[in-house]
């Protein structure tokens, strides 16, 4: 038997990309609070569905000869309230600014209209052998740089 299955991919809304996130019992910590580590691993998820949905299969850069690929420079998180068991939440992504081998990337993680965290993430594009910045390929920096939306508006 083949299940005709999709796991979750999200979508855009105008600028802004939108991931479904379901919270398990292994999002959470001994309180039933999602562990706070863990909205970091949200976050990561919809920024990699953020980067599909632009039709960049990032497994073939980390399989071509000069492996690259994106990582984390830096990160900003801001707890507002808790996520808890069973919860169903949605991590926005924003594309803040793309230029050369760097991009920075504002989410938003929501249960419902209740707003519970935000993200702020550098991130760096890398040649993983020569462990060094290299520019993001340009069909991906423009695609990237046509989404980038402005703060506040």
């Amino acid at each position: 038997m083949t299940y005709d299955v999709q796991p979750a991919s999200g979508q855009f809304f105008g600028a802004t990309f939108a991931f479904p996130v379901r919270v398990y019992y292994e999002d959470t910590d001994a309180g039933g609070i999602v562990y706070y580590a863990n909205y970091l691993r949200f976050a990561e998820r919809a920024r990699t569905e953020f980067i599909r949905a632009l039709g960049c299969q990032q497994q073939q850069a980390l399989e071509a000869e000069d492996k690259c690929g994106f990582t984390v420079r830096s990160c900003t998180v801001d707890y507002k309230l808790p996520a808890i068991l069973d919860d169903a939440l949605v991590v926005t992504c924003e594309m803040r600014e793309a230029k050369g081998a760097s991009a920075i990337m504002y989410q938003e993680i929501y249960r419902g209209e209740t707003l519970l965290a935000t993200v702020e993430v550098k991130v760096a594009y890398v040649d993983l052998g020569r462990k060094r910045p290299v520019r993001i390929p340009a069909d991906l920096l423009n695609k990237l740089s046509c989404l980038q939306a402005v703060p506040g508006a």
